[in-house]
């Protein structure tokens, strides 16, 4: 009698296991092949061979500068870890913004970095926080204590989410997106979604309250991210893409490990990383319309942008770890300006900005550097619109 080829057989052979080996192995079964015929027949199933690291750094821009000594160790630890990141295979550009700093060993993506990868995601270079984003309602002339009022009247802070009773009502539409990818159609995916609809988590997260310099209008401002169901497609991403470095590129750091767009796990990555997208921008949406609703004010206006994302353009992926997107191209839905958080006790800048060589249209997003703002901005001359122009000058 015939020995069966099983799964486990082709794998001991070298083979990396996918949704091929089931037609593979019922034809080989299937077939008297002779050992050169099954040679021949496993031939276009083969890994290829592993791809280096580049020898040497990708270019990549530097937009930051030391004016004290304790911001040259932050700068030389950034510009360090952004060499080593930029000798990943798919790396073909990146840059660091003004207001980079290191998070985790050499070789990471430092916060308020950007990196250009053709045709891969690294689920590492967007990070956990998948799709951390701020949103801003202008209210017209509504009284900033009832906007602030009902904000923490209806948002939701801490770990965890919303009980059965205060939860938001979860879109048909984005329920069929999440159960149509491989990624997001579990169960307990789905379950978090729905609890942690119009939650802000924790960290840095905050929701502010104040007044339009050149308007005097009324502003309330979230920022916040996709929370868990961010968290799970993150963890998800990165144990596909470690299958893939284990394959493909061993040398690679694990952390910057990715997964090939043009393969089917890649397009389906890609589609689950734009459902996060939709449902963190609603997220956001259901805290501010909550608060119209509440105080029955008409919204007279909206901007909304994520700082921590990948942007597709062609064959490009841009990774932007605590990156404004500036360029057009990377938003289809943008509204207006974009929007750059301080803190709580200092302004939040609107901006518009052009791409340059140097910024690959991309701001900082107002995070970063190894001392507080406020103790940088001490150690800066002119109005905080002037020191702006200035470190994200292209």
């Amino acid at each position: 009698m015939k020995t069966q080829i099983t799964g486990n057989d082709l794998i001991a052979l070298g083979f990396r296991q996918g949704k091929w080996m089931k037609d593979a192995i019922q034809y080989i079964n299937t077939n008297t092949l002779s050992q050169v015929e099954l040679s021949n027949y496993l031939e276009q199933f083969k890994s290829p061979d592993p791809i280096g690291l580049h020898t040497k750094s990708v270019d990549f821009a530097i937009n930051i500068k030391a004016e004290n000594e304790l911001e040259k160790d932050n700068v030389f630890k950034v510009v360090n870890s952004m060499q080593t990141l930029m000798k990943t295979p798919t790396l073909v550009g990146g840059a660091i913004m003004p207001d980079a700093c290191p998070t985790g060993p050499d070789g990471i993506i430092p916060v308020g970095g950007v990196a250009v990868a053709k045709n891969a995601i690294h689920p590492g270079m967007h990070s956990a926080d998948i799709c951390c984003s701020v949103m801003l309602t202008d209210f017209g002339k509504a009284d900033p204590k009832a906007i602030l009022d009902a904000a923490h009247a209806n948002t939701h802070f801490g770990p965890g989410g919303r009980d059965r009773d205060s939860q938001f009502r979860f879109p048909k539409e984005l329920l069929d997106a999440f159960e149509a990818n491989v990624f997001l159609k579990d169960k307990q995916m789905i379950q978090i979604a729905r609890t942690h609809l119009g939650t802000q988590g924790d960290g840095n997260h905050f929701l502010f309250v104040g007044k339009s310099k050149k308007t005097g209008n009324t502003m309330m401002i979230t920022h916040h991210g996709s929370r868990g169901p961010g968290a799970r497609l993150y963890d998800k991403g990165m144990k596909v893409a470690e299958r893939f470095r284990k394959e493909l590129s061993p040398e690679t750091m694990k952390q910057n490990a990715w997964i090939p767009f043009k393969t089917e796990e890649g397009q389906d990555y890609w589609n689950a990383l734009q459902t996060i997208r939709d449902w963190t921008k609603l997220n956001h949406e259901v805290l501010h319309n909550t608060v119209a609703e509440t105080l029955e004010i008409i919204i007279e206006n909206r901007y909304w942008n994520e700082h921590n994302f990948v942007f597709k353009d062609g064959d490009l992926f841009y990774h932007a770890k605590g990156a404004t997107p500036l360029d057009a191209k990377f938003m289809p839905d943008i509204t207006g300006p974009r929007l750059i958080p301080l803190n709580m006790s200092e302004p939040v800048l609107i901006v518009e900005g052009d791409t340059t060589v140097t910024n690959l249209g991309f701001a900082p997003h107002g995070a970063g550097r190894n001392v507080s703002r406020t103790q940088h901005r001490r150690g800066k001359t002119g109005t905080t619109m002037q020191i702006f122009k200035e470190e994200t000058r292209g």
